[in-house]
């Protein structure tokens, strides 16, 4: 996990926080999973009635500019998000229920540094995302 909160971060870039952005982050902070905007706003709004979902897209927004949110799509037509400085994970996606499994393996991680470098390149980052359906 981060450090610092998401909170400390947007102020450190010098992002205004508003008493919504603060509740939006902190909703954030507490994710355990992988929420998209809809769901950003129920958790929010149950928090703060007066946040619309424009304020949450705007808030999502601007978060994912200033390299505090990292955007992921899971193929299901929802943009979801997660704090950019999570230690990092893999993820495996459940066609069937949508469940996502994060997963940190060292074989490949060190596989892909191998591919990297056979390919003549310093491997500075990578997303892996499997999709797959549970056996019966």
């Amino acid at each position: 996990m981060a450090d610092t909160t998401i909170i400390e971060r947007c102020e450190a870039k010098g992002l205004r926080m508003t008493g919504q952005r603060r509740t939006i982050a902190a909703v954030l902070e507490a994710a355990e999973n992988h929420p998209d905007v809809e769901e950003l706003y129920a958790r929010a709004s149950a928090a703060d009635p007066n946040i619309s979902l424009a304020t949450v897209y705007r808030t999502v927004k601007l978060f994912e500019e200033a390299g505090i949110l990292e955007k992921l799509d899971f193929r299901d037509g929802r943009a979801r998000y997660e704090d950019a400085e999570r230690d990092h994970h893999d993820h495996l996606i459940d066609l069937n229920s949508g469940e996502v499994i994060e997963f940190v393996d060292e074989e490949i991680e060190a596989l892909q540094e191998k591919i990297a470098e056979k390919l003549g390149y310093d491997l500075k980052g990578h997303r892996l995302e499997l999709y797959g359906v549970k056996r019966k």
